[in-house]
């Protein structure tokens, strides 16, 4: 079994990845064929932006890294970024905040992300679209028409079911949320949940939840892709969509559906602050001395052993911090039912479901000691 030089891949495994990039191949040139060109040229942005290709180069390379795949997919990755604003969306609005919007938006350093973020192609976004009432719903169904089983339908908040619906009613029609996510998310490609109020219904469908919201798979009985958090990281969108221009399909997901490249790992596995927790030193309080020293905030209510999600190594704000590194534990936002599972936000939850059982393990190990 030979190896390829510089990446040591067996046969198989070359076999396999040269047949992904054929398939790679395929649906890029189909997309550059069959969906509008894109409005601004991405690389007069960059130059615009300040940054040179050496920097898009670099990114290229992190991105495909995170995205699990081998180098030889750098200018794959290269070329889906250069065609992002080909796809079109359509962002739908439920039971929210917004918050998942604000996150997209947001924004102190123009990086590449956020480049791809002002080039994506939003057929209806009804937050940031200038047209309203039914000059909005004819763009709606203009999109649902012209892109049919193209477009990417991405939803932001949970689904209220009560009442037939009627607990959430929109438009110049009066359609519930129920009618209206049935009707575009059949005439998508694919669906993609922005946050976890759409992933899993989580605040909206807090307890006593008397407006019976549920996320979307579960409202509509489809699958969807969830992009957990609340709100989460544009990159995690930001990567999901660059794989589907790739591949013509969304990524791998877990249990939860949610992408295994953004969410294979506990939070608690790069956190900064693990050696503490493996030297058991916590805080106890907030403003101790060990507060102070930037010991394990499990204490306090840190759910980042229970959380599965890249918050750790990404980081949020441009890369330039996350709410552990900031000075307080993960509140557990990607995952289901987090607002009721996980409360009270400040206090530590039964030690039998933490990282796999290491805390009990400590515990057993300590006795057996004794």
């Amino acid at each position: 079994m030979g190896k390829e030089k510089g990446y040591g891949y067996n046969a198989d495994v070359r076999k396999y990845y040269r047949e992904l990039m054929e398939k790679c191949k395929v649906h890029m040139d189909s997309i550059e064929k069959e969906l509008p060109e894109p409005f601004e040229d991405f690389n007069s942005l960059l130059r615009e932006r300040g940054l040179s290709r050496r920097d898009f180069i670099k990114w290229t390379s992190v991105t495909t890294a995170a995205l699990m795949l081998p180098p030889i997919f750098r200018p794959m990755v290269a070329r889906a970024a250069e065609n992002f604003s080909r796809i079109p969306v359509v962002w739908l609005h439920f039971a929210e905040c917004t918050g998942c919007s604000e996150a997209l938006l947001r924004t102190s350093y123009p990086n590449i992300d956020e480049i791809l973020l002002e080039t994506i192609s939003l057929e209806y976004h009804e937050t940031l679209m200038a047209a309203a009432g039914d000059q909005a719903e004819q763009n709606l169904e203009k999109c649902m028409k012209d892109f049919a089983g193209k477009f990417i339908c991405v939803i932001e908040g949970a689904i209220p079911l009560g009442l037939d619906g009627k607990y959430l009613t929109l438009g110049p029609k009066g359609k519930t949320g129920v009618e209206i996510a049935k009707e575009v998310t059949s005439k998508a490609a694919a669906v993609i949940c922005m946050g976890s109020c759409s992933a899993f219904g989580n605040v909206p469908a807090a307890k006593p939840n008397p407006t019976d919201a549920q996320g979307v798979g579960k409202a509509l009985g489809i699958t969807t892709v969830n992009i957990a958090g609340c709100p989460p990281n544009p990159a995690n969108f930001v990567g999901t969509l660059l794989h589907y221009m790739m591949f013509g399909g969304l990524p791998p997901v877990d249990n939860l559906g949610r992408p295994i490249w953004a969410y294979g790992k506990a939070i608690h596995d790069f956190c900064e602050r693990r050696s503490h927790f493996d030297a058991s030193e916590f805080v106890k309080e907030w403003g101790d001395d060990g507060a102070k020293k930037g010991w394990c905030l499990f204490d306090v209510g840190c759910k980042g052993p229970q959380t599965s999600a890249n918050c750790s190594r990404i980081r949020f704000n441009d890369g330039v911090s996350w709410p552990v590194m900031a000075g307080h534990g993960c509140i557990g936002c990607t995952e289901p039912n987090f607002w009721d599972a996980f409360a009270f936000l400040e206090k530590p939850i039964d030690d039998k479901a933490i990282a796999g059982g290491e805390r009990t393990v400590d515990k057993v190990g300590a006795v057996l000691l004794g």
